[in-house]
């Protein structure tokens, strides 16, 4: 299996890892952390969707995709922060002034989990970010040690698949998710 991570600017692809199979279903689209609560608790249904288009008709596509020949089979939402609701978050702390990228959703198809895919797409995410002159990458993984954690809330991504990245923790944060605490991890692009 040869996997290549390219930006997230086929909507039907994006469509194929992160939509929902009832077009007509209010669900995450990924975009809780992306934009103000206010419009995200507003767009329902196909709304949703017609949002996540329009990102990925953007000059910056809203994150980067994982395939497998020509089918997407994985997803990393990546963004600098000022653009998120992280920039605003009581949460999780700002480590200093620089204008750093955030990566907080890694997801990977069923059917194609335990292959090395959610790897590659923080290795795409951070040549993304780089790309696109980040001189810093944030995520907020799980540090769950050696826990099990519901796939479903795995999305903000493990601890050891960070560091396994390069990834080195730079502070803790308030915010927990699945009963597990988040930590922020960086990793300087300079």
């Amino acid at each position: 299996m040869s996997i290549e991570v390219r930006p997230a600017s086929v909507f039907e692809d994006v469509r194929a890892v992160i939509g929902p199979k009832s077009p007509g279903a209010t669900v995450c689209w990924c975009l809780s952390y992306r934009i103000p609560s206010k419009v995200n608790n507003a767009l329902r249904g196909p709304d949703r969707g017609e949002y996540v288009a329009g990102l990925c008709r953007a000059d910056v596509p809203p994150g980067v995709l994982a395939y497998d020949g020509d089918e997407p089979v994985g997803w990393a939402a990546v963004a600098p922060r000022s653009d998120t609701a992280f920039a605003h978050s009581r949460k999780i702390p700002h480590v200093d002034d620089l204008p750093v990228w955030s990566l907080w959703c890694v997801r990977v198809r069923p059917g194609h989990r335990k292959t090395g895919i959610s790897h590659a797409l923080i290795a795409g995410a951070v040549d993304f970010a780089r790309v696109h002159g980040a001189p810093v990458i944030e995520a907020y993984p799980l540090d769950n040690g050696d826990a099990r954690v519901d796939l479903t809330m795995a999305y903000a991504g493990l601890r050891k698949n960070f560091e396994r990245a390069g990834f080195t923790h730079a502070a803790d944060t308030t915010s927990v998710l699945a009963g597990h605490p988040r930590i922020l991890m960086r990793l300087d692009l300079r």
